[in-house]
C-alpha cells in the first residue's frame, strides 16, 4: 500500500515525500534539447494533487545562441511534457539562469523519473551548464 503522509504534534513530516537532485548531466551541443539534470522517485508513495517538480539551471550560451528554452519531462527526452518555458531571448556567451515549476497530477509510482531539459536555439557551440536544481515533492 502506498505510504501516506504522516502527521505528528509538530506538524506534517514531508520527508520522505520530498527528493532533489543537483547534479548536472550534460550540456547541451549546439541547439539540441538536451537532459541536463534527472530526478527518480524510487518510493511507492500515494498522492492526492500530483508531484511538484521544480526546476532550476545556470548557463553559459553557446555560439550564436539566441534562445533558451527549458522542459521538464516525465521519463526521459522524450517522455510527456510536465511544463514548457516557451523560448525565452538570451546572448550568447552570457550567463543566464531560470527557473520552472510544474505540477504532474497523473504519476506512476514507484520509480516514477523526472528530467530537466536545455534547448539553445540557433547555437552552433556547447552551451555550458554550470548549476542545476531538480526537486519533485509528492503532494
Amino acid at each position: 500500500m502506498p505510504e501516506a503522509i504522516r502527521m505528528g504534534g509538530a506538524g506534517v513530516d514531508l520527508s520522505q515525500r520530498a527528493f532533489r537532485d543537483d547534479t548536472v548531466d550534460a550540456s547541451p551541443a549546439a541547439a539540441t534539447e538536451t537532459v541536463i539534470a534527472t530526478l527518480s522517485l524510487g518510493a511507492d508513495l500515494g498522492f492526492g494533487l500530483g508531484v511538484l517538480v521544480i526546476g532550476y539551471a545556470a548557463w553559459t550560451v553557446g555560439t550564436a545562441g539566441v534562445s533558451g528554452t527549458f522542459r521538464i519531462r516525465r521519463d526521459s527526452i522524450t517522455g510527456t511534457i510536465i511544463k514548457a518555458s516557451g523560448a525565452k531571448t538570451v546572448v550568447a556567451a552570457a550567463l543566464h539562469d531560470e527557473c520552472i515549476v510544474g505540477i504532474d497530477a497523473s504519476p506512476t509510482f514507484p520509480n516514477e523519473v523526472y528530467v530537466l531539459t536545455l534547448q539553445v536555439g540557433s547555437a552552433s557551440g556547447v552551451s555550458t551548464v554550470s548549476a542545476v536544481e531538480l526537486v519533485g515533492i509528492v503532494l
